[in-house]
């Protein structure tokens, strides 16, 4: 009997037409997200991130002209979680651990991050070895950080937000942004961690596409061009 549930559980975790129904179903919830952000909240910063999530999920299914040629739908529900947690979570209290956006940015770089690292090994020939693979995360997740708060930046100068610029002295500023730094590397550890050991070992990523866009990823080399 338990055998028979690990062979269900196994099949339904690779059923090819489920993983990209799935997948596409969390890119619906990222669009939506991103125009009600912007239309709604008048948010362009977290509505561009969603967005910009969203278009990482599809640059797949859009490079092999292949709508089943998506990203597990664990990864793309993972890269969802920070906006859900900024709409629902942020500012509630659970365990005495109050939630605060700056939780929901540390999770959003981690799962851009992840997303790059998954589609390089997934669509690509790119194979990176164990450590490697970890070490190319959180490298990922730290330049993500990086990205993410010069962004913040920009918005307070010229679209008049207060993320970063919200009426602090300098230094504070600056010492929190080397925290924010900080605790996105510890989420970027995480991540790559649970992409080695979980998308990489276990979740079984090349058997939920089809078989021509498999075999087109392994024929593509990383600059682009294909092998002889």
């Amino acid at each position: 009997m338990p055998q028979t549930t690990q062979s269900g559980l196994r099949q339904f975790v690779r059923n090819k037409r489920l993983n990209a129904a799935l997948s596409w179903l969390f890119v619906g919830f990222l669009v939506a997200v991103a125009i009600g952000s912007v239309v709604a909240n008048d948010d362009l910063v977290w509505g561009g991130f969603a967005a910009i999530v969203a278009i990482l999920t599809v640059v797949p299914a859009i490079a092999f002209r292949e709508p089943q040629a998506m990203l597990p739908w664990e990864v793309v529900a993972l890269a969802s979680f920070p906006l859900v947690a900024r709409i629902l979570v942020t500012g509630q209290t659970i365990g005495g651990l109050t939630f605060t956006g700056r939780v929901s940015t540390y999770l959003a770089v981690a799962a851009v991050a992840l997303i790059i690292a998954v589609e390089l090994d997934v669509f690509t020939p790119v194979r990176m070895n164990h450590s490697f693979a970890v070490f190319f995360v959180v490298i990922a997740t730290m330049a993500a950080a990086g990205v993410w708060a010069v962004v913040q930046w920009l918005s307070d100068l010229y679209l008049g937000t207060r993320l970063l610029l919200n009426g602090r002295p300098e230094d504070v500023v600056e010492t929190a942004l080397m925290w924010d730094f900080v605790a996105a590397t510890v989420a970027g550890l995480a991540a790559g961690l649970l992409f080695e050991y979980y998308f990489r070992r276990r979740a079984d990523s090349r058997q939920r596409l089809p078989a021509d866009v498999v075999e087109a990823a392994e024929m593509v080399e990383p600059d682009g061009g294909e092998s002889p």
